[in-house]
């Protein structure tokens, strides 16, 4: 039994983080201090000058445990990563933890690439960004494939050079193809560094060069090559006049502003990259009404940089922060040089941060009815779900679902949402093992078996954390299966089965041995709507995928003198079995590890397989039913995708 006062007495003077746990040892809030005794025991005295946020949470507070550091700024480090792992409900979280896209240079290399990337490793390599957005990056690296001819592949060169055929891309002429010799490495250096002054914001050398490529190929005749050229010019000029100048400094900062009202901020963030404006973001934060502005922009600060691994050489603030020597080392600490917080008051420095708190009070104003909407569709619904079932605290909830065909390659599939949104990254398959034939009940009891168990066991970490609510994609059926696993294991969670109309469609909640009805109108009843269909697409598509590669090995291993090695080779090199169905004699005998016999082979294979099928679909349909019902009991080696064929006229 945890004693709260026992264990304040024992906490340290020294610095540290400390970390509330609920009952259900669910993570509260995680913060930091200077003196872990002193802090620790604020929480716990009078209630005089806590905001109803934190009265709220220490009600909740069963437990808490705490780590010793040897500073405060590896306290702020170690806060840091436990909140991004844990995302505890008290502390003050983006709504959108995001990785930046950065355009990545190669420059080691003898051959440079160029792509887009979202991690920035110490491999000597040139980062350009963190850019506003994915597809601002595309379209950047789309014109400068078309414009310098750079690769993005991963081929080693000059090592592999005339290893393989050029790509498509030196077809379109967005690739010099160096893997063919067919450019210099001198010559290719030059469009690399090219490439590099654009990045740089050189833009009118790039505009010069292709400006005379299109009055050669006008003067040549060659319009079309011209028009191409023109509308190239101006996709550079576009770009060109989105790099809006900043400053006469050519500093790299960042501009962070703040909107609020009672419930939501909104922090606008300004990329400037030698002094121009590059891009920009905003995020959510969920707050409470007596929050200080000074202290939200300080959890952003803290939250932001920690996952952003390029950082300005300063940040521009409105507020002074409460610990803002502490973050000043710590990001310092961070980039390996200095890094300023500067808060401006006057001249054009204070126009510009008025700029970026404008951005993000119309952004806040714009979407503060789809927050509203999002909020309704997501936590609302949830709640309207708590009031139907008379439960409370719903969190996270699981669905689960079966598919198969005729029993084949029976798969299940567990779909998770917390707070009303789906978090994919626990999402999980099951291929069922013990199960033989169409036995969806089976089937189930092994699937919620093995997800709990490994919850028991702790196997996963994905699945340490159980469910406030199971749904099941059936009615009364479903929902005993569940209760009898839960039963056998000894765990007490809510089971809600999905009771299907004429149509199968949902219709009503089997909770607790009866019907509970639900307004198909409301936001309760779409998000079940919504996690049922996902529980059924996560399982169809998985199903198709196992179909899909027996079909694969099927074919390919049937055929003679094809065996493993060869299977693969064929497949990477033709890119799939399309591929290698529509290849000629010649060009299979050409792929590695082929020869004429095994190509003859393959060809030959293919063009009975496909004769096979177009003679089948000629037939009548009953024959058709027929002759294939017959082949498939005397030959079991057909696979599930075959076996799919087989029932198609059915359908």
């Amino acid at each position: 039994m945890f004693d709260i006062q026992e264990e304040l007495k024992k906490l340290p003077k020294s610095p540290g983080v400390y970390i509330m746990h609920d009952k259900k040892d669910e993570i509260l809030y995680v913060g930091k201090a200077v003196n872990l005794y002193n802090r620790v025991h604020q929480y716990f005295q009078s209630s005089r000058g806590k905001t109803a946020k934190i009265l709220k949470m220490v009600s909740l507070i069963d437990h808490f445990e705490y780590i010793v550091t040897d500073s405060e700024l590896e306290a702020l480090v170690l806060e840091n990563n436990l909140i991004k792992e844990n995302r505890p409900r008290y502390n003050t979280l983006l709504r959108d933890d995001k990785t930046y896209p950065y355009i990545k240079v190669t420059v080691r290399e003898p051959y440079p690439r160029i792509f887009m990337t979202r991690k920035l490793l110490k491999d000597k390599a040139k980062y350009f960004g963190p850019f506003s957005s994915s597809l601002a990056v595309r379209n950047t690296l789309d014109l400068m494939y078309k414009v310098f001819r750079i690769r993005d592949c991963s081929r080693v060169l000059p090592k592999d050079i005339g290893k393989e055929r050029p790509c498509l891309n030196y077809h379109i002429r967005q690739c010099g193809a160096p893997c063919q010799g067919y450019i210099s490495e001198e010559e290719y250096r030059k469009n690399v560094d090219a490439a590099l002054g654009f990045l740089n914001g050189k833009f009118e050398p790039v505009m010069d060069r292709i400006r005379d490529e299109m009055m050669k190929a006008s003067e040549a005749l060659e319009f079309e090559r011209a028009a191409e050229l023109r509308d190239l010019l101006n996709s550079v000029d576009h770009i060109a006049q989105k790099q809006k100048i900043t400053s006469e400094g050519m500093e790299d900062r960042d501009l962070i502003a703040l909107a609020r009202d009672d419930r939501e901020a909104v922090i606008q963030v300004f990329f400037v990259r030698e002094g121009r404006i590059v891009g920009r973001e905003h995020h959510y934060m969920r707050i409470a009404v007596e929050d200080e502005d000074a202290e939200l922009l300080e959890t952003f600060v803290k939250q932001f940089y920690a996952g952003t691994p390029f950082l300005p050489r300063e940040i521009w603030l409105r507020n002074t922060l409460p610990d803002e020597k502490l973050l000043a080392d710590w990001l310092s600490e961070k980039r390996g040089s200095r890094v300023r917080l500067v808060v401006p008051k006057k001249g054009e420095k204070e126009k510009l941060m008025e700029l970026a708190e404008r951005n993000a009070a119309m952004i806040l104003e714009k979407d503060h009815e789809r927050l509203q909407m999002d909020e309704a569709r997501s936590s609302g619904a949830v709640r309207e779900i708590e009031a139907l079932t008379g439960l409370s605290g719903i969190s996270r909830m699981e669905a689960f679902d079966i598919s198969n065909i005729s029993g084949v390659e029976s798969v299940g599939s567990m779909v998770v949402y917390e707070d009303g949104k789906p978090k994919k990254s626990d999402y999980r398959k099951f291929r069922i093992r013990s199960v033989t034939g169409p036995d969806d009940y089976a089937s189930m009891r092994e699937v919620l078996t093995r997800r709990l168990t490994h919850s028991l066991e702790q196997k996963d970490d994905h699945f340490v954390k159980l469910p406030d609510l199971i749904l099941m994609d059936g009615g009364r059926g479903q929902v005993n299966i569940a209760l009898e696993v839960l039963e056998k294991l000894e765990l007490s969670i809510p089971v809600c089965g999905m009771v299907k109309d004429d149509r199968h469609r949902t219709r009503a909640l089997w909770y607790q041995g009866g019907e509970v009805p639900i307004d198909q109108r409301s936001e309760g009843f779409r998000l079940i709507t919504r996690i049922q269909d996902e529980a059924h697409r996560f399982a169809i598509e998985y199903h198709r995928s196992l179909r899909s590669k027996d079909q694969v090995r099927s074919l390919l291993d049937g055929i003679p003198g094809i065996g493993e090695v060869r299977r693969k080779a064929l497949l990477r090199h033709f890119g799939g079995l399309e591929g290698i169905r529509a290849a000629t004699k010649e060009e299979l005998a050409a792929a590695p590890g082929m020869n004429a016999a095994a190509a003859a082979s393959v060809y030959q294979f293919f063009r009975s397989y496909d004769t096979m099928n177009k003679d089948e679909k000629k037939l009548p349909r009953r024959r058709y039913r027929r002759r294939r019902s017959s082949e498939y009991a005397g030959d079991h080696s057909y696979t599930a995708h075959q076996q799919q064929s087989f029932q198609e006229p059915d359908a």
